[in-house]
């Protein structure tokens, strides 16, 4: 693996709700190499985007990080003051979040928004010519600067948000379902190029989506969570051809086949469960067709099935077995 920007050690968040605390982030470990683009997929409430934000420390108030470190080359960005960690978000990491339309203000114009990007992240005076140039960068002519958020489509939109995530020049960029609510087409020009811009200019990237699909066409290597748990990561390629986990294995055949035999898709049974009163040992259990009484009792350990490729199951299935 390249060097590592991003080191991840036994992060775990609390949400404080009613009904008592709530797992969202239980023990997640992982690293990040330079250059590298890592995807993390899963059902919605896995915990993928809580632990984007807690990489980010944007958590909303009744969250906490309940233990872990977030390393980003070499400094705990958990130790950090709001001030410092502020300069770290203005320059360093950037993130693209899931709602273009959201993130945009509707009464301002495209370009006068990346332009105080600019300003803020120290990179100059916000000008027009260096909007164009972040514009040009995410394949938009100049003149969409002129425009407001509603008169751009959505792929256009989403990738406005980009330049502004780019404007910082960052070394890492977290974009949490950048693709959400667009067309297949838009989809996949929009993926193109964020992978174009990741190439040339050398950032590491995590990828979130609840698309095993989007995150395999983006991703040097592939982290599944289930319940605030990461139950398998591992190069792209064997994640997708070879996984390992029995809920990878249904994210995928949840997924309609476009190559090869065809077959329909094939929903997962059963709901993710309660995390403020999670299964006790491996959380996937009640919907594994694989499931045991150890299972049950005493949450799995990770074992290794190739090169960086690590799965958390007592029963780790082949791709192609039964069921």
């Amino acid at each position: 693996m390249r060097h590592p920007i991003l080191t991840i050690k036994n992060l775990s968040v609390i949400y404080e709700a009613r009904g008592g605390a709530i797992s969202a982030v239980d023990r997640v470990s992982f690293e990040l190499g330079r250059g590298e683009s890592l995807g993390i997929v899963g059902e919605s409430g896995s915990g993928k985007t809580t632990l984007a934000l807690a990489v980010l420390r944007l958590l909303p108030e009744n969250a906490r990080v309940e233990g872990g470190r977030v390393m980003f080359e070499g400094v705990d960005l958990l130790a950090l003051t709001e001030r410092e960690m502020r300069a770290y978000r203005r320059g360093r990491i950037a993130t693209i979040f899931q709602a273009a339309m959201n993130a945009l203000t509707p009464v301002i114009a495209v370009g006068e928004q990346i332009e105080e990007a600019l300003r803020l992240c120290e990179k100059g005076p916000g000008s027009a010519r260096q909007t164009a140039v972040l514009l040009e960068a995410v394949g938009l002519e100049a003149d969409a600067a002129r425009r407001y958020p509603h008169e751009l489509s959505g792929g256009m939109r989403q990738r406005v948000v980009i330049a502004m995530a780019l404007a910082c020049d960052p070394d890492l960029i977290v974009a949490d379902e950048p693709t959400t609510a667009l067309d297949v087409l838009v989809q996949h020009r929009v993926l193109g190029r964020l992978r174009a811009i990741r190439d040339e200019h050398g950032m590491s990237l995590i990828a979130i989506s609840h698309d095993i699909a989007v995150i395999g066409e983006i991703s040097d290597r592939i982290g599944v969570m289930y319940a605030g748990q990461l139950a398998e990561i591992g190069p792209a390629d064997a994640v997708l051809a070879r996984p390992r986990h029995p809920y990878t294995r249904a994210l995928l055949d949840a997924v309609p086949s476009v190559r090869g035999p065809k077959k329909p898709p094939r929903a997962l049974p059963g709901e993710p469960p309660d995390l403020a009163a999670p299964p006790m040992g491996c959380r996937f259990h009640p919907r594994c067709p694989h499931a045991t009484a150890i299972c049950a009792e005493a949450f799995p350990p990770y074992t290794e099935h190739g090169p960086g490729h690590r799965a958390a199951c007592w029963h780790p299935v082949e791709y192609g077995a039964e069921g």
